[in-house]
């Protein structure tokens, strides 16, 4: 006899408490916010704690988690707004209202790489060396932070009546779904998804660490962005809030795109065994194979 899933017990039905973790007078503690910081503390320890391993600096990585923070959070502020600019064109002070959600992960990624770009120029390190150290907290931070999309009730899924299924409140539905309660837990798959890259890159970084494999500069940088695009490509499709361009899903073409520069960098440096252009020289050079 089939089993239907569909019967089992509604062990992880989800509902979210709402996003506001305490109220104190004017103190509003969100669990967005909250999570964010959190994820920001971890990252910068747990990169510290990397960059010892390999006989970097620690200061090096905490200096650039300031550096990441400035230019990664508004840049996934702007990023979004951009695509959704007709919820903020006759209400603009709402683009500031950062607490209530709405900000692009591939934002941030583009504003950290700028910020750290600037940095390692500055600072005369590679900028690939730094990459590898911020990776893995970089996906831990993501993992972390989609528990945010829980909270707020948003970046949920299609309409599904899976034993894993969303509650969403009625205020919260797409107006062509308000009839429909549970939805796909997309943040908790992305989540999920997260971790297991998560422990992919660390368990590549210790392995080089132990000498059972070569990584070369930005091996681990590359092998995020390659291993999360194909995790968001799929959990995408799911969405029912994807940032739009045209009638295209921004968050799979740019998935698309880390996946194809990903796929090409790790030839370039794994079969072609040549180094990727980087802010400062190696001892190697760049141009020609090492």
């Amino acid at each position: 006899m089939a089993l239907d899933i569909t019967t089992l017990p509604l062990a992880f039905q989800f509902t979210s408490p709402g996003p506001i973790l305490v109220k104190l007078g004017l103190i509003t503690i969100r669990w967005y916010g909250l999570l964010i910081a959190t994820a920001v503390l971890i990252g910068v320890n747990l990169s510290q704690y990397l960059a010892k391993r390999c006989h970097v600096d620690p200061e090096l990585l905490s200096d650039l988690a300031i550096w990441l923070v400035i230019g990664a959070i508004p840049a996934a502020r702007l990023y979004y707004v951009i695509f959704e600019w007709q919820e903020y064109a006759y209400n603009p002070g709402r683009i500031v209202a950062i607490w209530q959600g709405g900000i692009a992960i591939h934002g941030a990624i583009i504003g950290g790489v700028i910020a750290a770009l600037i940095f390692a120029r500055l600072k005369k390190v590679s900028f690939w060396k730094l990459a590898d150290l911020v990776s893995p907290s970089l996906i831990l931070g993501q993992a972390i932070g989609r528990w945010g999309n829980f909270f707020n009730s948003e970046a949920f899924g299609s309409p599904t009546d899976l034993p894993w299924k969303l509650y969403i409140p009625l205020e919260r539905r797409p107006p062509d779904l308000a009839n429909f309660e549970y939805f796909h837990p997309t943040f908790l798959y992305e989540s999920l998804w997260n971790l297991v890259v998560f422990l992919l890159l660390m368990l590549l970084f210790f392995g080089s660490l132990r000498g059972k494999l070569k990584l070369r500069p930005g091996g681990l940088a590359l092998t995020y962005l390659l291993a999360y695009s194909l995790g968001r490509l799929w959990i995408e499709g799911l969405r029912t809030d994807s940032l739009m361009l045209g009638s295209l899903r921004i968050a799979q073409v740019i998935s698309l795109i880390g996946i194809c520069l990903g796929l090409v960098g790790l030839m370039w440096l794994y079969i072609a065994k040549r180094s990727l252009p980087d802010i400062i020289l190696n001892n190697q050079g760049n141009e020609g194979k090492d």
